[in-house]
């Protein structure tokens, strides 16, 4: 019944901007601290960021920090990614994800399909 759909993804050129959603669906929103991990081509997982349940607590990979934006509307049930000056490097399957519990977890328990960026002049 759960469900974390992503999309916005696509084609930027670098230095351009992209703006990520995840509609979560199947259970209460609110509570759970939500997180994007990315998937660069033959790399492993990346955790990119994560935002607390009421969306006041912002937390970034240092490869990321200052360039991209976690935010969520706990009412529209939708976690966001704005994604500035965009490098090659950002390429990757963005995943939106659920901590498996309250509070920060570190353990997500629900994975949306992901959504592909491709960062390329």
């Amino acid at each position: 019944q759960v469900q974390l759909v992503e999309s916005g993804g696509g084609l930027v050129q670098p230095g351009g901007s992209l703006r990520l959603s995840c509609a979560a669906s199947g259970f209460t929103f609110s509570p759970y601290w939500m997180n994007w991990v990315r998937q660069a081509p033959g790399k492993g997982l990346e955790w990119v960021s994560a935002i607390s349940s009421a969306g006041t607590g912002t937390y970034y990979a240092d490869s990321v920090k200052g360039r991209f934006t976690i935010s969520r509307d706990n009412a529209k049930n939708t976690l966001y990614l704005q994604m500035n000056s965009l490098k090659p490097e950002d390429t990757a399957v963005y995943y939106c994800t659920k901590d498996r519990t309250y509070g920060s977890s570190w353990s997500y328990d629900y994975w949306g399909q992901g959504t592909q960026v491709t960062v390329s002049s």
